[in-house]
């Protein structure tokens, strides 16, 4: 059904541009980006590539730091209290607004870069992950206590696999964020012409007049961030399904 009402909005769309015989300069058929994309692939995979390593850079520093934090956070209650108002902080301000200060601030573009993606990525994964943490069963947390576990081992068979699923649905919510935030840095440190990633591309196709070209970048975000998301959901059931609820199918 999805791919369904997907070939029909595509089909309406090309009609929709054919019937009223609206330029390409303003808005292309779907038929024309698909062209586009072919003819401009050795230059748009190029873009592509350079973003996808911002993105995976961003969503790996992400969940190490994320997890590191959130296993912090779980030991002590203080800690917890102490820094994650400024997790919040982090995590409200706008990346659109941060990303130039941060662009003049780091000499190497590309480090620039994967910190404005790392900031948008980090707070879902530390948040769901310290949640998960937390919600470890209490009575059964009272009987590792009865058999003298110490907080390694509390934290390794208990409170982990408890965490499991909470850390891989932040993971799943974390890609397409990293994604965006490394677009928008492309956007900004773009401007300045320091950057060729796929946002660079749109920036360049805009102030070209070349629209064709422009959504043929956009078809390869919007792509990228669904892929991200179906991977991120593959892993998560590869993960789960021999053991959690969420992943395992229901028996009849």
């Amino acid at each position: 059904m999805p791919l369904a009402i997907g070939l029909l909005a595509l089909g309406g769309w090309e009609w929709a541009v054919r019937a009223n015989e609206i330029p390409s300069y303003i808005l292309p058929g779907p038929i024309e980006i698909g062209r586009t994309l072919i003819r401009d692939w050795a230059t748009l995979q190029v873009s592509l590539w350079i973003t996808l390593q911002i993105t995976f850079a961003a969503l790996f520093v992400a969940a190490a730091l994320g997890l590191a934090l959130a296993v912090l956070f779980a030991q002590s209650r203080v800690i917890e209290m102490s820094l994650f108002p400024y997790a919040v902080i982090l995590q409200v301000t706008p990346i659109v607004a941060i990303a130039p200060l941060i662009i003049i601030w780091v000499d190497d573009v590309r480090i620039a870069l994967l910190i404005c993606a790392w900031i948008v990525a980090f707070f879902p994964i530390l948040s769901n992950t310290t949640l998960g943490l937390n919600s470890a069963d209490h009575n059964l947390q009272d009987m590792f206590r009865l058999y003298r576990a110490s907080r390694w081992q509390v934290l390794m068979r208990l409170r982990l696999p408890t965490a499991m699923p909470y850390f891989l649905a932040g993971l799943k919510i974390s890609g397409g964020l990293a994604l965006i935030g490394a677009i928008v840095a492309e956007f900004v440190a773009g401007t300045g012409g320091r950057a060729s990633g796929l946002a660079y591309r749109i920036l360049e196709a805009g102030f070209n007049l070349q629209i064709p070209r422009m959504f043929a970048a956009l078809v390869l975000i919007s792509v990228t961030g669904i892929a991200i998301f179906l991977v991120m959901s593959l892993i998560s059931h590869l993960a789960l399904r021999h053991w959690h609820e969420s992943a395992m199918k229901e028996r009849k």
